[in-house]
């Protein structure tokens, strides 16, 4: 076996095991959850305008406190992840919106819905950022394309599963029920997997970043033994040249904003940015601009069902290329495409062509959400600071979209929805631009190197 230490080089040559797996599936499961009650929004709020408890500007203020929420839960994260541990950090958010869940059930007024959702917003911003980077930790360079993007595709079949079982709840329970039920299924879920989540290990890449590497050592040892027996090899040495020194001097949260890191700093806020700004503005707002075109609300959601099966496939397909193409001329060409897709539908006025470009568009916006999310920004980091620098990327894009609610409900007002997708749009070029301009390539390079290029 391989010498004490040398997390990272360890860590990369591991075939996929049992163990991938079982990580794999505890921080999907997550992600799923997560992804259910964060898309549970737009239904919801689709159904209280119809029940006259809200209006565009409420549901405005629903979706900003959302948005601030997550602000808070990526700082939360960044800072309990690097300092306290992976698996502290994503057991306390399961704990945080799977309560908030529940209570939400039972409100009784938009007011009251409104502020629970800010505090579910902290608890959903913490497990998006926990889990990416967490489980990049975790995969093998050569495979971590694929197998992060992977678990994105676990995430993100939320909004067909949130969308279909709304559609189900809420055209056969009273009106003033449905959304209830919908809260507390999410809810007892995350409560369930905090439960099953319990004997999840620690990072030992983040033992190794702390100078823990006894702690790192112990659980790498047991894996490599039951690799060993699972597949029947033996795993091949590290070699010598591959021996990394490991650095313990901690890189304070300033860090961020000097030197090599500024720009990784400044890449990651922009890049996530653009993804927060499409897709809570299109996601949210599409059953509402259906109600508000006359279309019933059950379907409404009938056909936002039909479009958000674009979401899963748009991941998919993800996996599929993600590692065989340049990283930096993937965020471009997915960037660009994206803005003329969403103005291509934002022109359409029959049912079958918004279902059927709405579904290109999902298909489009999803596999930049998975790129930019999943595989993308939670690679850009050192170890030591990869929680808080996600977590403040992570954070800032979404205080963005805190704003970003009122400027759609404002346009869609005004201008109606073709104006809304083209400032989308100008938005997503935008960011194209600064990805050509001082974007990062990472593909096939172990997380390590990654980070002294960074600027560690």
């Amino acid at each position: 076996m391989s010498t004490k230490g040398n997390i990272g080089a360890r860590m990369d040559r591991l075939p996929i095991s049992k163990w991938h797996y079982q990580i794999f599936w505890l921080i999907g499961l997550g992600l799923l959850i997560d992804g259910c009650d964060n898309y549970l929004g737009g239904v919801v709020t689709a159904q209280l305008v119809k029940n006259g408890w809200s209006n565009n500007y409420l549901n405005a203020t629903f979706g900003s406190v959302t948005m601030a929420g997550l602000f808070i839960g990526s700082l939360f994260a960044g800072f309990s992840g690097d300092s306290l541990g992976r698996k502290i950090a994503y057991q306390i958010n399961l704990l945080i919106f799977g309560i908030a869940s529940i209570a939400a059930a039972f409100a009784n007024d938009m007011w009251t819905l409104i502020a629970l959702r800010g505090i579910i917003g902290i608890g959903l911003g913490a497990e998006i950022v926990v889990g990416f980077a967490t489980f990049a930790e975790f995969t093998p360079a050569r495979e971590r394309g694929k197998w992060s993007s992977t678990l994105s595709l676990v995430g993100n079949c939320a909004p067909p599963i949130t969308t279909g079982i709304a559609y189900l709840v809420m055209s056969y329970l009273p009106a003033d029920f449905g959304w209830r039920v919908m809260f507390v299924v999410v809810g007892l879920a995350a409560l369930v997997l905090w439960y099953a989540r319990h004997n999840m290990p620690e990072s030992p890449r983040w033992y190794e970043s702390r100078g823990e590497i006894d702690k790192a050592d112990e659980i790498l040892s047991k894996v490599e033994q039951n690799i060993e027996r699972e597949k029947g090899i033996k795993l091949p040495p590290v070699e010598a040249t591959e021996v990394a020194v490991v650095k313990t001097t901690k890189l304070p949260f300033s860090a961020l904003f000097t030197g090599g890191l500024l720009r990784t700093t400044i890449l990651a806020t922009c890049v996530l940015i653009g993804m927060n700004t499409a897709i809570y503005s299109i996601m949210n707002w599409i059953p509402t601009i259906f109600v508000q075109a006359g279309i019933s609300v059950s379907k409404s959601l009938g056909l936002t069902t039909l479009m958000m099966f674009g979401a899963p496939l748009g991941v998919f397909l993800t996996t599929r290329f993600i590692d065989k193409f340049p990283r930096k001329a993937t965020a471009i060409a997915l960037l660009l495409i994206l803005s003329l897709t969403g103005y291509i539908y934002s022109l359409q006025r029959s049912e079958e062509l918004i279902v059927a470009f709405g579904f290109l568009m999902t298909v489009i916006l999803f596999m930049w959400v998975c790129f930019a999310s999943a595989v993308y920004v939670p690679e850009l980091w050192p170890t030591e600071i990869r929680l808080r620098g996600s977590g403040f990327c992570n954070a800032i894009g979404r205080l963005v979209t805190v704003f970003t609610p009122y400027g759609v409900a404002w346009i869609l007002t005004n201008y109606g929805s073709v104006a809304v997708f083209v400032t989308i749009g100008a938005v997503l070029t935008l960011v194209a631009v600064v990805v050509a301009t001082i974007g990062i390539e990472t593909r096939g390079k172990s997380l390590e190197e990654i980070g002294k290029a960074s600027g560690n």
